[in-house]
């Protein structure tokens, strides 16, 4: 090969003088930098329509009219239809869901609808109840069945039955009592009342007052005798009438079997 090959010229030998104001790849740092503002700016871009709010969906096409095809619809879909349950609650009831009276064939009509049928009313002679008959009773004794409550001397003892006079001195009116109405009072034929007075049992007048109520006042206890009761003062809780010596009188409860058949008595219908 010759020696003398040919070959381009090389920049210096052209007088070529390389620039020294500027440092080496300056180019590829305005690259880089127009790159990173590019890449600034998109995403700032970006996040100003992320910020901007949605916009407002297009309103629903009136009833009736058909959507186009092709498009989408944004509208609202219709609200589903609500039955509501039956039977007793608080939408409907089985009373309002049933057919009026009018309109049942086999329902007789209402007497309200006619205004000229009138109600069956009572008879004339029937409008006012009338009054129960007064309750007259004697008082028998239980462990002397012969013997029954007397007013003899305006004191109540306990005697055997005489003639038409003895008769209506042992049958009293019982009726509620005047104190307590709940218990009894007795009163007498000619309008006095029973009540214990020094806790002896004594027929006396009603003078009206409060003491009088409480002592003509007996509430009926049950006894250990069938058909039997005992009479405790209503004044006076825990004393029973009793008869000893035969002579009525208020004495306290006593645990023994005499107290309690001098305390029985049975309520009988009246002798006179």
């Amino acid at each position: 090969m010759p020696e003398n090959q040919s070959r381009p010229p090389q920049p210096w030998e052209n007088g070529w003088v390389p620039d020294t104001s500027r440092a080496p790849g300056t180019r590829r740092l305005y690259l880089a930098g127009a790159l990173a503002v590019a890449t600034i700016i998109a995403c700032v871009t970006a996040i100003a329509w992320t910020d901007r709010g949605p916009e407002a969906p297009s309103q629903p096409p009136a009833s009736g009219t058909a959507t186009q095809p092709g498009l989408l619809s944004f509208g609202t879909p219709p609200p589903p239809v609500v039955t509501p349950p039956k039977g007793k609650s608080g939408l409907t009831t089985d009373e309002a869901t049933s057919p009026a009276p009018h309109q049942q064939g086999s329902a007789s009509p209402s007497p309200a609808a006619h205004p000229t049928t009138k109600s069956p009313s009572r008879h004339p002679s029937s409008s006012a109840d009338p009054k129960p008959a007064a309750t007259w009773r004697s008082v028998r004794s239980v462990n002397y069945p012969d013997r029954y409550w007397h007013v003899s001397g305006g004191y109540v003892k306990l005697d055997p039955v005489g003639g038409s006079e003895s008769r209506e001195d042992s049958t009293f009116k019982l009726v509620k009592g005047l104190a307590d109405s709940s218990c009894y009072s007795f009163a007498t034929a000619d309008g006095q009342y029973l009540r214990h007075r020094s806790f002896v049992l004594v027929a006396n007048r009603n003078d009206g007052s409060p003491l009088f109520r409480q002592d003509a006042t007996f509430c009926p206890r049950p006894s250990s005798f069938p058909g039997a009761i005992m009479l405790e003062s209503v004044n006076y809780p825990g004393r029973f009438l009793r008869h000893q010596n035969f002579q009525l009188k208020l004495d306290p409860y006593q645990y023994n079997d005499m107290y309690r058949q001098d305390s029985a008595f049975r309520l009988v219908t009246g002798l006179a």
